[in-house]
């Protein structure tokens, strides 16, 4: 079943002297249900206006996207929140965790905007999510306190307290050593497929873009399908 779709969608912006920049050219893209694609692409290719997309904080210049078969263009402004908030899980480079706040408070945070039992149980919850992430131990450290790995893990905790269908991971490994970036995407394929998310993978890294069932090249705004094996990037 079709998770998310992009139907000939485009991104444009204009420029000051009244010229257009063509970001994104009629990319195409299908990610079912529990599936792990990875997207490759060197700096300036496109790949952060098409996170953007694919999660749901933009809309196309032309083209259309579905979540679960619903046009994006037919949900309000309000519910499109709601639903990146409640099926949407980031993981960001650089983390984004809040300095001063421990582990659990970092990975709490996507709960303070959920209802009912999500919200009442948030920290048991965060806590639960920390020990399947190896964190069991570091619940009361902030991130001055963490290692670059470990700080990646609370990231991933954070990205997953809400159980989303899709996890959109931009450059996951980017800020780690390569050993660590192993573990941590290993880690982050596992817990994704237990609890049956779909995984975007969006990187410059071909080991990295390696581990997913299909791989994808963004160059120039254009999105192709490549085969395995044959993701390799240069930043």
């Amino acid at each position: 079943m079709a998770l998310l779709t992009l139907d000939q969608v485009t991104r444009s912006v204009e420029l000051p002297d009244g010229g257009r920049l063509d970001i994104l050219r009629g990319v195409d893209l299908e990610v079912e249900v529990g599936d792990h694609v990875s997207i490759v692409g060197r700096s300036g290719s496109g790949k952060s206006t098409l996170l953007n997309l694919l999660g749901l904080l933009d809309t196309p210049t032309s083209g259309r996207i579905f979540f679960e078969d619903q046009p994006l263009e037919q949900l309000s402004g309000a519910r499109r929140d709601r639903t990146r908030g409640r099926d949407i899980g980031f993981i960001f480079q650089q983390f984004n965790l809040l300095p001063g706040r421990t582990a659990l408070e970092n990975a709490m945070t996507p709960l303070l905007y959920a209802r009912g039992r999500q919200f009442w149980r948030r920290e048991s919850i965060a806590t639960a999510m920390l020990e399947r992430v190896g964190l069991g131990h570091r619940l009361q450290s902030t991130p001055d306190r963490l290692s670059g790995g470990e700080q990646q893990r609370v990231a991933i905790a954070r990205a997953l307290v809400r159980g989303p269908r899709l996890i959109l991971a931009d450059e996951p490994t980017g800020a780690l050593d390569v050993e660590t970036g192993g573990t941590v995407m290993a880690l982050l394929d596992e817990v994704a497929e237990q609890s049956g998310a779909a995984l975007i993978t969006i990187t410059h890294d071909a080991n990295v873009a390696a581990l997913a069932r299909r791989h994808y090249r963004l160059d120039g705004g254009v999105l192709t399908q490549a085969v395995s094996g044959g993701v390799g990037v240069t930043a």
